[in-house]
């Protein structure tokens, strides 16, 4: 018989972002099967590594803070989020989150269609910037 199950995270585990997430939702902690939701927490003045979602979307709930998500193949676009504002992330997006507050973490509920915890995030290294002079 399904059953509801409550999860209380009690520690962080640190991601291939190079963030710590409490981990909430996911097939290893209650056997979901298309669903994982966890708590992600950026330090003062830290930042997400590069990465990409593996085949799966992704929703971004900021409960406290602000963020700069920088994304696109040169990591050349850039919005903001706020407390209050959700975020969609396609599947295959190189992306990186950015806590605009030096003193202050941002914290954010993260969902994603896909049930597991880490198992299909991606490094991305960005191609290097063209410092090529334009005129002569």
């Amino acid at each position: 018989m399904a059953t509801v199950r409550p999860i209380t995270p009690d520690h962080p585990v640190l991601t291939t972002q190079r963030l710590p997430y409490f981990i909430g939702i996911s097939g290893q902690t209650v056997g979901a099967t298309g669903l994982s939701m966890h708590l992600v927490v950026i330090p003062p003045g830290a930042r997400a590594q590069p990465h990409v979602h593996v085949g799966y979307e992704t929703g971004i709930f900021v409960l406290e803070g602000s963020v700069l998500t920088r994304w696109g193949p040169a990591l050349e676009h850039e919005v903001v989020s706020r407390a209050g504002d959700f975020l969609f992330i396609p599947p295959g997006v190189p992306h990186e989150a950015v806590n605009l507050s030096e003193t202050e973490p941002a914290r954010a509920v993260v969902a994603r269609n896909d049930a597991a915890e880490q198992d299909k995030v991606a490094p991305y290294v960005p191609p290097p910037f063209d410092v090529t002079p334009t005129c002569s």
